[in-house]
């Protein structure tokens, strides 16, 4: 044994002994080559197009950043030119013949001096070895690593987010891929490199088919950062669920007993003051911002001025000029992570905006704020605009004072500071609307004021600074503490101080209007109170409608293309219906924590609930979803070149524009938010806690008392109320056979059911007057037989799916980004 022992040491200490003789050195393997130093140097063969990396940081711990730097240009894809993609940290390790870049599980850590407790706890959790490379040469401690399979994979998971969107199958065609040596650079602190990646395959999708020359053949750019990690003189600060910001969160092993494991830090910008004891005080280096100097006028200007307003937050914090923003000088790289940068993205549709970061996931310093800035998205305020005016009279000129202009670029400069918001560490605050527009991180919808003489004005549409709100929740992350006894009181002074403001915060989830409660956080919304501005929206929505023409486009604009105008205008209620819908079966509550003096939750007032479900009954009546002969009449079939496309309401009756096709479409919108299973739940604990509160059953009558059980007018207005009749039977079917609903949800929808099925056979034999009344009853009628003996919808008629809501001038993902990390 002893023997066998000794000659496998043998073997090893000759294999390695040949493999230290025959390495060349670095001097030798990169003779002739391009040499670039910096914070790592590489070479750069150009006969062969291979990049070699000389690596001298063993076991130092830095930030690798992988991004997109050109794009597919589709909103629905989501890889957007100038995209940021994962960030981490990273170390290399020799091992023998090879380089290992693992990435550390910070998620799990024990903070202590015991470094075998430390070792414990990092041996218990895996770590990822993201890549492995062959040491192709050494000299003093450093070796060469080829780079180049590295850089041409696919780091941004190109081909996953195709497949992933039935866009097809595709993977890296290394044939026609190769670094890039424009966005390849060093410096001291960071080196960067840049490679066009060619996908190809089979099966593309129509988004690829619409944004490609090629649809078989995507070419894009990836962008590599490796980069310095900040020193230890950053300060993180607690998480408060109060304050308003994302946060990151890990387990702390080493934690006493008696204490929470579980740690959470906000995510925020390095700031200190000059000098701490000064009320106002210049900071040590201030937070600069780049705007993409591909950003066009006048919106460039917009954006500037938007983004500057954070400074009012930060003077309000103790800062002077703490906040700037500046256009990118034609030396640097947008995705230099020593630039913060807000980007205007193109794209083939209109869609989302996004405020992201680079963040240190041991501290929670954000090291680079990332704005993409959809650039369609000022268009659609301008169409908005356009709608609500109509505007191109006769003998009327915009040389001078463009009020759609006007509109859009304020909603820009808002847009602007929103998603710079969240690159500062802040999350959505959905209730500042009733704050009198306490945050610009809210969803704001367009505030339009009726005259006098009942025209629209837009003078008014968007706000013009930063919020109350921001102001705290600035002053919560950035207010500089060196100072004060104690830290802990200081911020949970500014919170409080703002409770006692009666200013709130509630963000994403309970704001969505898909099952959410609360009655004051609503999606582009204005106002106090829901059920006021849902009449408010309707009176506008009623002169808008009212004023439509041939005006609503510029002459020598084909007729069809009224329609693209119409649907933002006929839907112009939308938002405002799911805010209203969130008081039926609301609960009013707050982020408390306990000792804060803040309420418990409770349930919104009966009276509300009930004049929120009358005012939602209004929007599905004849009268407010039927669709004038004179617009219907202005517009023809769409001409050739100005094809269909899903802006436009879809339709029964191609290629005739379907009026009631839009009312069908208007009235499933109300009626599905209103027969939502978690807010059917609500309404049946509500009642079994208090008979008075509106039940489910209540809620059920009533809709159909005032949709099915209406006296239907003959003509056009009968044709609608069927058509909305319709759509309520769908969508209480659907509740009544949902299986994400609770039993009792489903019992008593399907009790109503099957009572309004007896009331249908007796209404159509010896009431309903009229071919399409009674063919509407029969209609239902056969359809619950169906449901009743099978359980479920048997060949429905589906309501026709409205088009695209959000984003009309704003909406971003970074709900997606509020878990912590």
């Amino acid at each position: 044994m002893k023997r066998f022992a000794t000659l496998i040491y043998l073997l090893i200490f000759a294999t390695s002994l040949t493999f230290a003789q025959e390495i060349p050195t670095i001097t030798k393997k990169t003779k002739g080559l391009e040499k670039h130093e910096g914070y790592f140097n590489y070479y750069w063969d150009e006969a062969s197009g291979k990049l070699w990396l000389e690596i001298d940081k063993f076991d130092t711990e830095l930030l690798y950043v992988n991004s997109l730097t050109a794009g597919v240009g589709s909103n629905d894809i989501g890889l957007d030119r100038n995209q940021l993609g994962d960030d981490r940290i990273i170390r290399f390790e020799r091992r023998g013949p090879k380089v290992l870049m693992v990435q550390p599980n910070y998620s799990y850590r024990a903070i202590t001096d015991n470094q075998k407790e430390k070792q414990s706890v990092s041996d218990a959790f895996a770590q990822s070895v993201l890549w492995g490379f062959e040491v192709v040469a050494q000299e003093e401690g450093r070796v060469l690593v080829d780079m180049t399979d590295f850089l041409l994979r696919d780091a941004h998971d190109v081909s996953v987010t195709l497949k992933r969107n039935d866009e097809g199958n595709f993977n890296v065609d290394k044939s026609r891929s190769a670094l890039y040596k424009k966005g390849t650079m060093n410096f001291p602190k960071n080196t960067e490199f840049e490679a066009t990646l060619t996908f190809t395959g089979s099966d593309a999708g129509g988004q690829v088919r619409s944004v490609t020359p090629t649809p078989d053949a995507i070419t894009v750019r990836q962008h590599h950062s490796f980069v310095q990690l900040p020193d230890d003189n950053f300060e993180p600060r607690q998480f408060d669920p109060r304050a308003g910001y994302f946060g990151i969160s890990y387990q702390d092993y080493s934690t006493p007993i008696s204490e929470s494991i579980d740690k959470r830090l906000i995510t925020k910008h390095r700031l200190k003051k000059k000098n701490p004891d000064a009320k106002i005080s210049e900071p040590v280096e201030p937070i600069v911002y780049y705007l993409d100097p591909g950003t066009p006028e006048p919106v460039r200007s917009a954006l500037l001025d938007g983004a500057r307003w954070w400074n009012q937050a930060f003077r309000a914090a103790g800062y002077k000029n703490a906040f700037q923003v500046k256009v990118l000088p034609d030396s640097a790289h947008p995705m230099d992570v020593r630039y913060n940068m807000i980007n205007w993205v193109h794209r083939s549709t209109r869609g989302w905006s996004y405020g992201t970061s680079v963040v240190d996931p041991r501290t929670g310093e954000i090291i680079k704020g990332h704005v993409l800035l959809g650039s369609l998205r000022v268009r659609q305020d301008y169409l908005l605009a356009e709608g609500l005016l109509s505007p191109y009279k006769e003998g009327m000129s915009f040389d001078e004072n463009n009020p759609m202009l006007e509109m859009a670029l304020a909603r820009i400069r808002q847009l602007a500071a929103h998603e710079v918001g969240h690159t500062l560490g802040l999350a959505h605050n959905f209730a500042a609307s009733t704050n009198n527009r306490a945050s610009v991180m809210d969803y704001p919808a367009p505030k339009v004021n009726i005259t006098q003489d009942s025209t629209l004005d837009l003078s008014n549409a968007y706000d013009t600074g930063i919020g109350e709100w921001d102001k705290v929740s600035i002053t919560y992350g950035y207010k500089d503490l060196t100072n004060l006894p104690s830290e802990d009181v200081a911020l949970n002074n500014v919170l409080k101080n703002a409770i006692d403001d009666g200013l709130l915060f509630i963000s994403d989830y309970d704001a969505r209007p898909e099952g959410g409660a609360h009655p004051k956080a609503h999606l582009w919304d204005n106002g106090k109170d829901a059920v006021e501005q849902l009449h408010h929206i309707m009176d506008v929505r009623e002169i808008a409608l009212q004023n439509f023409s041939e005006t609503n486009i510029p002459q020598g604009t084909p007729m069809a293309t009224l329609e693209d105008v119409l649907v933002p205008m006929y839907l112009y209620h939308r938002y405002q219906i799911a805010g209203t819908a969130k008081l039926v079966g609301g609960l009013n509550y707050s982020y408390n924590l306990r000792g804060d003096s803040q309420t418990g939750p409770e349930w919104v007032a009966d009276s509300k609930q009930r004049a929120a479900l009358d005012a939602m009954l209004q929007t599905i009546t004849p009268e407010a979803l039927d669709m004038p002969d004179r617009i219907v009449d202005l517009i023809p079939p769409r001409p050739l070149g100005y094809y269909d496309s899903r802006e436009l309401f879809n339709s029964h009756t191609d290629p005739a524009f379907d009026p009631l096709g839009a009312a069908e479409t208007a009235a499933s919108m109300s009626a599905n938010l209103l027969f939502n299973t978690n807010r059917a739940a609500r309404l049946i604990d509500a009642e079994a806690r208090d008979s008075t509160n509106l039940g489910l059953g209540d809620m059920l009558e009533k809709v159909i008392e005032k949709t099915w059980r209406q006296p239907v007018s003959k003509g056009y207005q009968g044709a609608v109320q069927n058509t909305i009749n319709h759509v309520v039977l769908f969508e209480m079917m659907n509740l009544a056979s949902n299986e994400g609903a609770s039993s009792q949800v489903r019992a008593v929808t399907n009790l109503k059911l099957e009572k309004l099925r007896e009331w249908m056979k007796m209404e159509a034999e010896n009431h309903a007057e009229g071919e399409q009344r009674k063919a509407s009853l029969l209609y239902g009628y056969r359809m619950l037989e169906q449901f009743k003996d099978k359980g479920e919808m048997v060949m429905p008629t589906r309501t026709l799916d409205p088009p695209p809501g959000s984003p009309i001038g704003s909406s971003d993902s970074t709900f997606l980004q509020c878990s912590f990390r």
